[in-house]
């Protein structure tokens, strides 16, 4: 199926009302792979399929009333719900009860604003209670008290742009343009792309400051990989081009061992590895991590385009996250441009 499918999406300011018109045909004529995948639900979700013969993909889209995540934590462009290559599968669902609108009811490479500090939202601090701050791709949010930022609460949507989404057999492209009153503007773009060829996802980013504030982020995409669902313990190893250092023991049986992350044991129910990483250079090629299963040889290779600013590792029984942050500046009138690679193996 080589003809072009677009998915035309507004949502309302006032209400978050979702106005949708859609010409689209699921893309599955050429990915006879994707029965891998199981059953994405609930299956009123837009999604769009693309695939380059090796790697297959079910993309999530952005929807304001069906769509398959709707919380006020990351960017709703570009979740995969599913990718598989020669059998294996590298994202899923790895929480353990769905809620569309709960923050990290989300599948793969999935990614957040924060404000400059890496702690807060963009603009949080500056709004009073009642107030709005602004996250490219979500959108404009209310603060609700004097409370400090916290990226589980669920702050109301109260104007998320206008969404575009064109997909095509090897490409999906978003589109969210964002007007507010609080001189914070945005068109932000996204584009998930398989090579021609090879087994190689591309994440690119456009960022254009069409308001009167600048816009300065630490932006980080949280992966949520999961290697055909292997349960995090001996065998997964995450490897860094750096030596890596941690600010407190990663407990549960994650530990160091030179360049890279290990467990002696299986994380049980409940138990997490977690903790902020430094080691890395100012460098855009310390951006290049590996997380791998060894007992299978299944395993992905995550770089980027611009320096890392921040990295925190986190991993629980049924995902593994080495969530690397980068530091976007957009002075008013300017774009900024920048790309995540996944390349993944399998033996």
């Amino acid at each position: 199926m080589n003809n072009l499918n677009v998915l035309s999406l507004r949502i309302s300011a006032a209400a978050c009302f979702a106005v949708a018109s859609i010409n689209f045909q699921a893309a599955t004529a050429h990915a006879a792979t994707t029965d891998v995948c199981a059953p994405i639900e609930p299956f009123s979700a837009p999604r769009a399929t693309i695939s380059n013969g090796i790697v297959n993909a079910v993309v999530l889209l952005p929807d304001a009333i069906n769509g398959y995540y709707r919380g006020a934590r990351f960017d709703w462009s570009g979740v995969i719900g599913c990718l598989t290559y020669r059998g294996h599968n590298y994202f899923g669902v790895w929480f353990p009860k769905y809620d569309p609108t709960r923050h990290d009811s989300i599948t793969g490479p999935v990614e957040e604003f924060r404000a400059a500090d890496g702690e807060s939202a963009p603009g949080y601090d500056k709004a009073s209670p009642g107030g709005i701050f602004v996250k490219p791709g979500v959108g404009a949010l209310r603060r609700m008290s004097e409370a400090p930022f916290s990226f589980a609460a669920p702050y109301p949507l109260i104007d998320g742009g206008k969404w575009t989404v064109h997909a095509g057999k090897r490409q999906v492209t978003f589109r969210q343009v964002l007007n507010t009153q609080i001189g914070t503007s945005y068109v932000y773009k996204k584009k998930l792309k398989l090579d021609s060829s090879q087994p190689v996802l591309t994440i690119e980013h456009e960022l254009k400051n069409t308001g009167a504030e600048t816009i300065d982020t630490q932006v980080y995409n949280h992966d949520f990989f999961m290697l055909d669902g292997a349960r995090t313990g001996p065998g997964v190893i995450v490897r860094f081009p750096f030596m890596p250092k941690t600010d407190r023991p990663l407990e549960n049986g994650a530990h160091l061992e030179g360049n890279e992350i290990v467990y002696s044991r299986e994380l049980e129910a409940g138990q997490s590895a977690f903790a902020a990483i430094t080691g890395y250079n100012d460098r855009p090629s310390d951006f290049d991590f590996v997380v791998k299963d060894t007992n299978t040889g299944v395993g992905v290779e995550e770089s980027g385009s611009l320096p890392l600013s921040h990295v925190v590792f986190w991993s629980v029984p049924t995902t593994i996250c080495p969530e690397a942050y980068v530091h976007i500046q957009v002075t008013p009138g300017q774009t900024v441009r920048w790309t995540i690679r996944y390349r993944f193996y399998a033996k």
